[in-house]
């Protein structure tokens, strides 16, 4: 097999590594990225002539075509704004493909490509990271048990005790672009049967989750989940889902203090000679931040939790599903290991013939929760599956 990973951010650095560490030695890994600097600097890491790097410009459809020829899938670790255009590249090359999300709106446009996929009986994964991916998966764990579903509300929270040397003013784990996009578009919520738009950040509110993360402040974000699972759902009578997310306080004020002064913005602005989008340039700037060193051994936490409320042989039930990560020390990775390795392991499933079908399918659509969660095991996450009589459980 041959995979191509697009993107050396640091996603794309997990997903490089999970494959370089569980591949068979008879596969290639493929680093590319626009920076083709930076992606032989990390290719000649591994000191590995299975792993190459090359340059692509994802913009540049045609020359991605060309580069993506001839490998069974591509794992998209650039921003998901070019989502689609990834996925051009890999129709036209008829390889698999699989990304880490796409927010809301990005992902409708993608599940939009459904029978294209079909058609070459390929398989687009939309969406296999942490959030979106570990939970929705964690969710269809739930909802197999159940003959019909009414509620489900996914909620995340993260607890850093690490101690640094010098922890950044700013640090995004990910890409600047979606973490702005989190802080400044409507968020999307399905209330009653429907879709509807709230303003970003609302609904602030502490909640405790199992030590060591404990109780955290939660919010409402834009989410790709919550453009899949009430269709998936729908035929079981789904009629609310949520997501929620922990952020720092101090993070959320930053955050706003840059939307709110126009740095967020995607309009381009002249500076001198040079025309510029403000958001290019905060991201260019946060992600080119030295990492924070660590003081001692990593101290990180993070529970996905996903909360199914339905029925079971005609009985209210409610299916409790939490999702643990404290990273992967062995290879060096933090609890970040939860969203870059999905992908890889998702592109091995389909490899060894533990997914099958053909077209764009959300996670909870595409696989079976107690392989994925079999391999996922390996990397650091545990499960719990937690049942409660009845729908009183606090969302």
């Amino acid at each position: 097999m041959k995979y191509v990973v697009l993107g050396v951010g640091s996603m794309g650095q997990i997903a490089i590594r999970d494959l370089v560490k569980t591949c068979p030695p008879s596969d290639k890994i493929i680093i590319a990225d626009f920076d083709r600097a930076r992606a032989k600097e990390v290719a000649s890491s591994y000191r590995n002539r299975r792993v190459r790097a090359m340059g692509i410009d994802v913009k540049d459809v045609a020359s991605t075509v060309k580069a993506l020829r001839g490998a069974f899938a591509v794992i998209n670790a650039v921003p998901f704004q070019y989502n689609l255009l990834v996925m051009e590249a890999a129709l036209a090359a008829q390889i698999h493909y699989v990304d880490m999300g796409g927010l809301f709106h990005m992902t409708r446009k993608q599940l939009k490509l459904h029978k294209h996929f079909k058609a070459i009986k390929r398989l687009a994964i939309v969406g296999i990271g942490a959030a979106p991916g570990v939970t929705n998966l964690l969710v269809r764990d739930a909802a197999d048990r159940m003959e019909k579903v009414r509620e489900i509300h996914i909620r995340r929270g993260f607890r850093d005790n690490t101690r640094y040397h010098r922890r950044p003013y700013l640090r995004a784990a990910f890409s600047f672009y979606t973490v702005m996009d989190e802080f400044s578009r409507r968020s999307t919520i399905y209330t009653k049967g429907k879709f509807k738009f709230i303003e970003p950040l609302s609904g602030y509110e502490p909640y405790r989750f199992p030590p060591p993360v404990g109780e955290r402040h939660l919010i409402y974000t834009i989410h790709s989940e919550i453009a899949t699972l009430p269709i998936t759902y729908r035929p079981k009578g789904v009629k609310e889902v949520t997501y929620k997310l922990s952020f720092e306080r101090d993070f959320i004020e930053r955050m706003v203090l840059l939307r709110n002064v126009g740095l967020g913005s995607y309009t381009p602005i002249q500076v001198g000679n040079t025309i510029v989008r403000p958001v290019d340039v905060v991201n260019q700037v946060i992600m080119d931040q030295a990492p924070p060193r660590p003081v001692g051994k990593r101290r990180e936490y993070r529970n996905s939790r996903a909360i199914v409320k339905g029925t079971e042989n005609g009985k209210k039930v409610t299916w409790v599903m939490d999702g643990f990560t404290s990273g992967m020390p062995a290879w060096g990775i933090g609890v970040d290991i939860d969203t870059g390795s999905p992908p890889s392991v998702a592109a091995q499933m389909i490899a060894r013939k533990e997914i099958t079908g053909a077209g764009v399918l959300p996670p909870e659509r595409a696989m079976s929760p107690d392989v994925f969660f079999k391999h996922m095991k390996k990397r650091g996450l545990r499960v719990k599956a937690t049942r409660k009589t009845g729908w009183s459980f606090p969302t």
